[in-house]
């Protein structure tokens, strides 16, 4: 039985994705109580987070083994008493997969509260500590030190400051509060830093706050396999469109054992800077990094020119495989308790993919290999991208993979 209730969304949305998971070929293929209990349990597991925190080893730096026994002395550290086993895929040999324990039922709440924002509380669930900017409230009367319930504001409604708050809220944990509520909250409070320590939370998993840093990478399962579906080859050149925050970047450059060139383009100038900080810690020399918008990046004037430091925009076919982790509506991203966006929102993102798309086919080499992916469940920014794109471009092939994901497309270009 589900702990939190289902994902809720705008009405516009909720009748939108109603009628594409219950169309016409689901309907004739599983039949509507089957197709149903499926649509169901997807709103029910968005809500939730994931049964494993999975994290990618830099095996540039170690071996996937070495890295687990150093993963199990310090869960062992953080989980005193508990036995929280840390496996090794069977399939994806640079991840390691540590159980999520939870939902825990049995945690007594205490009368002193502090309220987090969504986004924070999220990070909760995840593991996470709760920092100062993601604290939104809290009791009128809270010292350094107190035990406090922490809840999520899931609907964004409570008011910033407030010492009290009657509206909807979702139980996270309990922790230890590092900082008063003046501290918090005055003017000259700290804007940074912790603010309650997690030590009760309704599923525990492991903070990677600081933990085997240049190791250890923390990105989600289908964001890996990403990568392995393109599977970049040492003395290649590759493009990541869309690189921001970077995992897949860091991903790739590691999967060609730093060989060759990547190519990370992102229009966020702050998000580039990350993507470089990871490179170095990692210890990555093969990418770089250009604040560039992706819809601009093909010029079919520009000329090559000799060596790799050209940057974009790029002449036709000078990749030989790209990623384009599209941007896109992100529904697919858990836990998520409440959706806020408007239709208008959800479905403005085919275009954008489209633009990109185009571009990427273009400076895709002959016989390279285009990975699209996204992180939402919507028809129209995957299945129905594929058919798009299989029937306007009759150079690319659509290849089966051997790991495969909701939300990726492999095409080759003849």
């Amino acid at each position: 039985m589900a702990f939190f209730p289902k994902i809720s969304f705008q009405p516009e949305v909720e009748e939108y994705l109603s009628k594409v998971f219950r169309n016409r070929e689901l309907l004739a293929a599983l039949g509507a109580q089957e197709a149903e209990n499926r649509y169901q349990s997807l709103l029910s597991h968005l809500s939730h987070p994931p049964a494993f925190t999975t994290v990618r080893v830099n095996t540039r730096l170690a071996s996937v083994k070495h890295v687990k026994s150093l993963l199990l002395d310090e869960i062992q550290q953080q989980f005193k008493g508990l036995n929280v086993p840390v496996l090794e895929h069977p399939k994806i040999q640079d991840i390691l997969l540590i159980p999520v324990i939870g939902p825990r039922h049995d945690i007594r709440r205490h009368d002193s509260e502090v309220i987090v924002g969504a986004q924070c509380g999220y990070a909760v669930l995840r593991g996470a500590h709760v920092y100062v900017p993601g604290i939104i409230s809290t009791s009128k009367v809270l010292k350094a030190g107190d035990l406090v319930s922490v809840y999520s504001d899931i609907e964004g409604k409570c008011k910033r400051g407030a010492k009290e708050f009657g509206g909807i809220k979702v139980f996270l944990g309990n922790g230890i509060s590092e900082l008063s509520r003046n501290e918090i909250f005055g003017s000259n409070g700290p804007l940074n830093g912790m603010g309650v320590r997690m030590i009760e939370p309704v599923y525990l998993s492991p903070s990677f706050d600081n933990v085997l840093s240049s190791h250890l990478f923390l990105q989600n399962l289908p964001s890996v396999v990403v990568s392995h579906v393109l599977n970049p080859q040492p003395g290649e050149r590759i493009l990541d469109m869309c690189a921001a925050p970077g995992g897949k970047t860091t991903h790739l450059a590691t999967l060609m054992h730093d060989q060759g060139e990547v190519i990370a383009m992102d229009k966020i100038a702050n998000k580039m800077k990350k993507i470089k900080q990871n490179a170095e810690l990692l210890q990555l020399n093969c990418i770089k990094t250009f604040c560039y918008d992706g819809t601009k990046a093909l010029s079919v004037e520009k000329m090559k020119k000799e060596g790799n430091e050209q940057g974009p925009p790029f002449p036709p076919e000078s990749f030989d495989r790209i990623l384009l982790d599209a941007p896109c509506s992100g529904m697919g991203q858990r836990p998520n308790m409440a959706y806020s966006w408007t239709l208008k929102e959800v479905t403005s993102y085919q275009p954008l993919q489209r633009k990109l798309f185009t571009v990427a086919v273009k400076l895709l080499k002959p016989g390279g290999v285009l990975v699209y992916s996204t992180c939402t469940i919507t028809l129209s920014e995957n299945e129905e991208q594929v058919a798009w794109a299989l029937e306007t471009f009759p150079c690319l092939q659509l290849h089966p993979q051997v790991i495969i994901t909701a939300g990726s497309l492999g095409l080759s270009r003849t």
